[in-house]
């Protein structure tokens, strides 16, 4: 394995590399993901200030070792819903010096087969991409030996499969997962800037983003009027072609997704919400949707949504506020527009700092609160210096030390969570 130095020296060639590639890394998360040209070109551009960011821990990583051995490898299960971002994913398990061997989901081909083009001149076989089925990469990651830990992108379902494989063969399972993201607006807020806040994080790759807000409390006395700025805002939204540099919104990538809504949103209606905006799909383009008097019992307060629809409800006061945005199994992100009671309701929302571990999953707290910030600021350095991560079913770690099973949740990196501190 090269030296800390080298590797930061690939990271900045890779930087170069994506610059010039930049044409077709916009294609390819048009072709495979459907996001819009203007979503794509601002994820390369954004990427490449995240890898640039890795220099900043290099001497945190100068003191660690990787989890891998020389011969051995982090296996790394990536999203779908993921373009030029990912490249920090792989970057930063790769600089703590573990080779790494990268698995991007099946629909991702265009992108997964130009990353490697662009990955292979640099780092050569120390980052291999693989196209097994996800089933089989899996299978082989968890029973092969020379494979310590496994990183995972993907929903709570399928990687509660893994438990038993995971204890039994004593890996280290660093697990990213969905969200169930509240959004909270108190009398004393600001209410444009907080419209203008949950219509860009909401209706950023068509709600696509585990983060993206998906349950919006409004204080009663500010409902009506917050409501009347953020539908105005979704109105505006461009829908079209997502290779149309005028294109604000493309389809939903997943018909699974799709139907998901479908059926959230008919369980909405039946339980008494009422369609403010939206509600006809086309396919899998669903415009900006808006449910009103939305109930904790809906299907779209439950589960996430993964598109561009918000559930909103009010409430009376703090303790309700609270009580509403901690009732969830996922513990992503949170939001909080407000004056008087906003720090209040942000430190009893937040989790601890990094990663810790628990006897069982912990709800009603969350790995990432935002107060009056919006996401361009929250989200910086994101998967690099930031530490990312939930608790509930957003998120969690499983590794055995010293033949003791351990379960972690909150924020982490990847960097650090395949890597030790020498002892």
């Amino acid at each position: 394995m090269l030296t800390l130095e080298q590797r930061l020296e690939q990271v900045d060639e890779l930087r170069t590399r994506l610059v010039k590639n930049q044409a077709a890394l916009i294609n390819a998360a048009i072709q495979d993901c459907a996001f819009t040209y203007r979503e794509s070109a601002l994820e390369v551009e954004t990427v490449q200030e995240r890898l640039a960011g890795f220099g900043d821990m290099a001497e945190r990583f100068a003191r660690r070792r990787p989890v891998a051995g020389p011969h051995q490898e982090v296996a790394l299960i990536l999203p779908y819903n993921g373009s030029a971002w990912l490249n920090t994913a792989i970057t930063s398990i790769y600089l703590v010096g573990n080779r790494v061997r990268v698995k991007f989901a099946s629909r991702g081909s265009h992108i997964a087969h130009l990353t490697e083009a662009i990955y292979r001149p640099i780092f050569g076989d120390a980052i291999r991409f693989d196209y097994a089925n996800g089933k089989e990469f899996m299978a082989r990651a968890l029973t092969d030996p020379d494979v310590p830990a496994i990183c995972m992108f993907g929903s709570d379902q399928h990687a509660l499969q893994h438990e038993a494989a995971v204890r039994s063969f004593k890996k280290k399972f660093v697990f990213e997962g969905p969200g169930k993201d509240p959004f909270i607006v108190l009398s004393d807020a600001d209410l444009e800037a907080a419209a203008r806040e949950l219509a860009l994080s909401k209706y950023l790759y068509a709600g696509q983003t585990c983060t993206a807000p998906e349950r919006v409390y409004v204080h009663e006395k500010v409902h009506d009027e917050f409501v009347r700025l953020f539908l105005e805002l979704s109105r505006r939204v461009r829908l079209g072609d997502p290779a149309d540099p005028a294109t604000e919104m493309g389809p939903v990538i997943s018909t699974q997704a799709v139907r998901a809504i479908k059926a959230q949103l008919k369980d909405a209606v039946a339980k008494g919400g009422r369609l403010a905006l939206g509600g006809n799909l086309e396919g899998n383009l669903v415009p900006p949707t808006v449910i009103l008097e939305a109930t904790p019992d809906m299907l779209g307060m439950q589960e996430e949504t993964f598109g561009p629809v918000a559930f909103i409800a009010s409430f009376r006061n703090t303790a309700e506020a609270l009580r509403l945005a901690k009732d969830s199994r996922y513990g992503l992100r949170a939001t909080v527009y407000g004056q008087a009671e906003a720090e209040k309701i942000t430190k009893a929302l937040i989790g601890e700092l990094y990663c810790h571990p628990v006897e069982s999953r912990r709800f009603g707290v969350f790995g990432t609160v935002s107060m009056n910030q919006p996401r361009s600021e929250t989200w910086v350095g994101a998967f690099v210096s930031k530490p990312v991560g939930g608790y509930g079913f957003s998120g969690w770690i499983w590794e055995t030390v010293n033949d003791t099973f351990i379960l972690k949740q909150g924020p982490k990196l990847l960097s650090l969570e395949t890597s030790d501190e020498p002892g």
